[in-house]
């Protein structure tokens, strides 16, 4: 049950971008369309100076307007607590990593290591082995996508093994062309 607009306010184009559809939609059943009450809803795209009401009325239709409420926005749930490490120290013979109390020791003495070197020994460290390439330390540590060439990645970790010394510096392995890994024992 349609009622076509009327001829005065349908302007032809060369394509048409609306349709419309007989009292059925295409591949609806006759039954599914009468289970409703009857009512058809338009969505009407007009100039804002054109009052809706005043145009079907002057057309012979009665709408029935139905403002929408304002929509109610539950308030934001509660961001998830990250799943709470086993064990969140690691130890290498003679290296210790709390990544809780963001320290690091290297045979007993802390570190003095700034937010992302920290970021990046304690990364290396928890995942022995396992080769890290520049674009994935940049993304998981520096928190940003791939920017420059990688350089930095290359400054920081020299940073670091200068910071571990001649005893540890080893352990950070670079692979060429590729990252870094870190080797717990070289020997």
């Amino acid at each position: 049950m349609t009622t076509p607009l009327p001829a005065s306010l349908i302007r032809r184009s060369p394509a048409p971008r609306l349709r419309l559809v007989g009292d059925h939609l295409p591949g609806a059943t006759a039954t599914a369309t009468e289970a409703g009450d009857g009512r058809v809803g338009y969505l009407m795209f007009l100039p804002p100076d054109i009052d809706p009401v005043a145009l079907l009325t002057a057309h012979g239709l009665h709408p029935e307007i139905q403002r929408l409420a304002p929509r109610r926005t539950a308030p934001p749930a509660p961001a998830p607590e990250p799943a709470a490490d086993p064990d969140p120290v690691y130890a290498d013979h003679g290296i210790r990593v709390d990544q809780v109390a963001r320290r690091i020791e290297v045979d007993g003495q802390e570190l003095d290591l700034t937010y992302l070197e920290f970021g990046l020994l304690a990364h290396l460290v928890s995942h022995p082995h396992t080769v890290h390439t520049r674009e994935a330390l940049i993304s998981g540590i520096w928190g940003y996508g791939h920017i420059g060439d990688g350089r930095t990645v290359d400054v920081h970790v020299a940073r670091v093994r200068r910071k571990l010394g001649a005893a540890y510096r080893d352990r950070i392995v670079t692979v060429r062309r590729v990252g870094y890994k870190y080797v717990p024992d070289l020997a």
